[in-house]
């Protein structure tokens, strides 16, 4: 049996509520099981990765799709360019709690230089681990880090839940992927569309595993980001990333209907001008173990996120999803949610904002039902792991 570490391929270090909390996942997830293990320090690898990510927006400057998704990032750093000195203490407040819980929060690595250093010492490790999160988006392809090819063909790669993002790829990625995705030794994905892309490229059939944060019960999630509330009194919980006018008026008939007041978490994926002044509470000193605890102790959640709507379900929310993306383009991401919902039997959660109210606060939630279906996917997935980890001679914990 081996004593090496596992390295997990994650990204930890994003300043995005979800990436961070599905790294953390990620290690908890090992650390249970009694794994050594250790996060790959992305600091002297990201600007070889950037650069390559930058060629390849670059290339599809003609794509309508991709150009209106990248907008979003060119409007949120002009905003702290223009927007006055207090927006930009505001984001830069915001930042700092995301690299604290960076700093914090991971068992990292030593710094690596290049992805050619890092191959070099890639024998230190029993396994390479990718998961999970959008890491196989056409840009991390591209980026050719999530794609573990830097890993020798001897040391074994496990992708855990790993998601491309979107419900196709280009045709370039596509070759691609189906060159690194041919020499994994174990894969798994988040979502049915990267099932059936796999399948199309490699011709295997890999399981459809859960989300590292929904391997973790609400109370298992407490004991990492404390009890305090961090509102005291009821309210709205709103995470919105995409800017969509019609999911805020729904939120406002909601408030008329239920008189609790909105929290909102404002300007995380882009500068959303007509969110100022929309709700009652704006926090920015919120990192990721916050952002639990306001999902937590909400009377009601409203948010297009992945990752708030997997909290919302742990915490038994009565909570409402909201499609981000009006159309399912290449550069959609609506097709997680659509699984996410379906794995949970929860459709019935996705609105489009123009529904009444009054028959939203009575769609019903059958949690129980909702609970034992991602117990069972818990079991799926933690299957998976254990047979890659006993494939690979790597000493465990059983934790079912």
């Amino acid at each position: 049996m081996t004593t090496k570490k596992v390295a997990l391929v994650t990204c930890y270090f994003q300043p995005n509520y979800g990436s961070q909390l599905q790294a953390y996942a990620t290690q908890l997830l090992f650390d249970k099981m009694g794994v050594a293990n250790e996060t790959i320090c992305i600091d002297g690898l990201r600007k070889e990765i950037n650069e390559a990510k930058y060629r390849y927006f670059l290339s599809r400057v003609w794509d309508v799709n991709t150009v209106r998704d990248k907008l979003a990032t060119v409007k949120k750093v002009w905003a702290v360019k223009t927007k006055g000195s207090a927006f930009r203490a505001n984001m830069a407040e915001r930042r700092r709690m995301f690299d604290a819980f960076a700093r914090t929060m991971f068992h990292v690595s030593r710094v690596y230089n290049s992805k050619e250093e890092l191959r070099e010492a890639a024998h230190d490790y029993s396994a390479f681990v990718v998961g999970s999160d959008q890491l196989w988006l056409p840009s991390n392809i591209e980026a050719d880090y999530y794609t573990l090819n830097f890993v020798p063909d001897d040391v074994p790669k496990i992708a855990l839940a790993t998601s491309f993002g979107v419900s196709r790829l280009p045709k370039r990625q596509a070759r691609k992927a189906e060159r690194f995705l041919g020499r994994l030794d174990y894969c798994s994905v988040r979502e049915q569309s990267g099932r059936r892309i796999v399948k199309e490229l490699t011709g295997r059939d890999v399981p459809v595993v859960c989300d590292p944060t929904l391997l973790f019960t609400a109370g298992e999630w407490a004991n990492a980001v404390g009890a305090e509330r961090f509102v005291e009194e009821p309210y709205l919980f709103c995470y919105f990333l995409g800017n969509n006018p019609v999911h805020r008026e729904f939120v406002r008939r909601f408030k008329q209907e239920t008189g609790y007041r909105i929290v909102q978490l404002q300007h995380c994926d882009e500068y959303i001008g007509s969110d100022v002044g929309f709700p009652d509470i704006a926090p920015y000193n919120v990192g990721p173990k916050e952002f639990v605890r306001l999902i937590r102790d909400a009377e009601y959640v409203f948010t297009d996120s992945f990752h708030c709507s997997v909290f919302s379900m742990l915490h038994s929310k009565r909570f409402f999803t909201f499609r981000r993306y009006s159309t399912d383009s290449i550069v959609s991401t609506n097709g997680r949610l659509y699984s996410l919902l379906s794995l949970a039997g929860l459709e019935n959660r996705l609105l489009r904002g123009t529904e009444t109210v009054s028959q939203c606060m009575e769609l019903p939630v059958d949690y129980a039902e909702v609970h034992e279906r991602l117990a069972d996917l818990r079991r799926l997935t933690m299957r998976f792991v254990e047979d890659a980890l006993s494939k690979f001679g790597i000493e465990y914990k059983e934790t079912l």
